[in-house]
């Protein structure tokens, strides 16, 4: 297992008692599940892998991990990093290959290629957890993640929309959790710095572009009047979506 300097292990610490916080307010992880961690090889994944791998040491439920990357397709993307990294973190890992990008921009040469890549790699993912052994997915969507998809949800499809916690998908029969839901972008990009997690560099063309950024530089702009509006919406999206869904199952 990997030992930080003493910097890295406080921010460690930070992340590690988000984490716990949010695997057990939704109990995320049960005793004996084999959770496979997708790992696309950015900085979020990467984080996420190293918290849980940490958790695993002293959680009381006892878990497995996998790590599991969905090659788009691009050349030059390179994974033998991240591979290493993995090893340290005694963690097994597998690349799958696909051929995601070619269908996304040669064949269907979609103007809005977002969503449908996203679609077409979360499937992947999940249907190679499941024959990897695994019952759970655990992605990398942290705090942020939340509250901008909930304003993209509201502002292009008229509804008070956001991911759940824990979801269960029938085909694939497994159950994708989120447990960096309590942790801010700013935490892992600190995390980050200063681990020097080896983040693959991401080739797509439109990494960094469409809605989601715009609804990102939308809320830094609003924020500066108001500080309270991350927690406002975040709270709104825990009390009106997801606690009101828990009453209803």
């Amino acid at each position: 297992m990997i030992e930080f300097e003493k910097t890295g292990k406080e921010k460690l610490r930070r992340l590690l008692s988000l984490t716990r916080k949010a695997v057990q307010d939704y109990d995320l992880i049960k005793d004996g599940d084999k959770v496979c961690v997708g790992v696309s090889g950015g900085k979020d994944s990467l984080a996420l892998l190293t918290t849980l791998a940490n958790l695993r040491r002293f959680y009381p439920k006892r878990f497995e991990l996998q790590a599991v990357t969905v090659s788009l397709g691009f050349e030059g993307m390179d994974f033998s990093a991240v591979s290493k990294y993995c090893e340290a973190l005694e963690v097994p890992y597998k690349v799958v290959e696909s051929d995601i990008a070619e269908i996304v921009f040669d064949i269907r040469k979609e103007q809005n290629p977002c969503a449908l890549c996203a679609n077409l790699r979360r499937g992947a993912l999940n249907d190679h957890a499941g024959r990897l052994g695994c019952n759970v997915v655990a992605l990398g969507h942290h705090k942020d993640d939340v509250i901008e998809t909930a304003l993209l949800s509201l502002f292009y499809e008229g509804r008070f929309y956001c991911f759940s916690p824990d979801t269960w998908l029938e085909r694939a029969q497994v159950r994708v959790v989120r447990p960096y839901l309590y942790v801010e972008e700013s935490d892992i990009r600190q995390f980050a710095k200063a681990v020097d997690i080896p983040v693959v560099h991401n080739p797509c063309p439109m990494d960094r572009a469409g809605s989601r950024a715009e609804i990102k530089d939308l809320i830094r702009n609003l924020e500066k009047d108001n500080r309270f509006l991350r927690s406002n919406i975040f709270g709104a999206v825990k009390r009106d979506i997801w606690d009101k869904d828990s009453e209803k199952q």
